[in-house]
């Protein structure tokens, strides 16, 4: 979202870097990273329109502003034509130490109102930092605007002493879910391997780490403990990809 109360040759200015940004990602093929660019440059260049009173300097940005939000209506319906072929796909590369990748930050974007049901494929559900992460994970698919129903868990199953605290963890949550309505549907696997997340509404996402992704936080009092989004991660890669036909697990 481009910033509010610039002055107009500061937002010019501010514009012209975000538009330029948004062709060079449009010539590279990047276009859901084109399409946000376009969008806050035209917001920029929106405001700029606001403080301008000469009209023939206002004839100038209408027309490009103009021109502009038909390339970004073009990126977007080249984008759903792409996801009607499930042929749509965005990468994401997380790197050693980065912040700003809580749960919500990577999915919000795709949970509508639409999404009812999720399916959920990671082998490491086990261990008390994982449950915990699943438990947070949980927590924003009962937020709105979800309206989720049915979650599916399909995991390894842990050994040795671990088992029963794996177990009592995941019985739990799933005693807390149904306290909101929603049915937690938990199946084992031994030969589990691959790691990904479907949404009902098409939307599939692919974590090289799944959701352990994070380090451990320096102490139970430290920034990045509770709020995800300052919690320092591993270096994993996110592919997301979409497909009107989501196969169940």
């Amino acid at each position: 979202m481009a910033k509010s109360g610039l002055g107009p040759e500061a937002g010019s200015a501010a514009a012209v870097t975000v538009i330029k940004r948004a062709l060079e990602l449009e010539s590279e093929s990047r276009y859901p990273q084109a399409l946000v660019c376009y969008q806050e440059g035209i917001d920029l260049l929106l405001q700029v329109l606001k403080g301008t009173k000469d009209e023939t300097k206002r004839c100038t940005l209408r027309k490009r502003i103009s021109e502009y939000m038909d390339r970004a209506e073009n990126i977007k319906k080249h984008l759903d034509q792409e996801k009607e072929a499930g042929k749509y796909h965005k990468q994401i590369k997380i790197e050693e130490n980065a912040t700003g990748f809580s749960y919500e930050s990577l999915f919000q974007e795709y949970l509508s109102e639409t999404v009812t049901e999720v399916w959920i494929e990671d082998p490491y559900i086990r261990h008390t930092h994982q449950l915990y992460n699943f438990l947070r994970f949980c927590e924003m698919l009962v937020k709105r605007p979800c309206k989720v129903k049915t979650i599916h868990l399909l995991t390894s199953s842990e050994e040795g002493i671990g088992k029963e605290q794996q177990s009592s963890g995941l019985q739990e949550i799933k005693e807390s879910l149904r306290n909101h309505g929603v049915l937690l549907d938990l199946e084992y696997s031994s030969s589990i391997h691959d790691r990904e997340i479907r949404f009902n509404n098409g939307w599939m996402i692919k974590i090289g780490r799944g959701l352990d992704y994070f380090k451990k936080p320096q102490g139970r009092f430290s920034l990045g403990y509770c709020d995800f989004d300052l919690r320092p991660c591993h270096e994993t890669t996110v592919d997301i990809f979409h497909n009107k036909h989501t196969k169940k697990i």
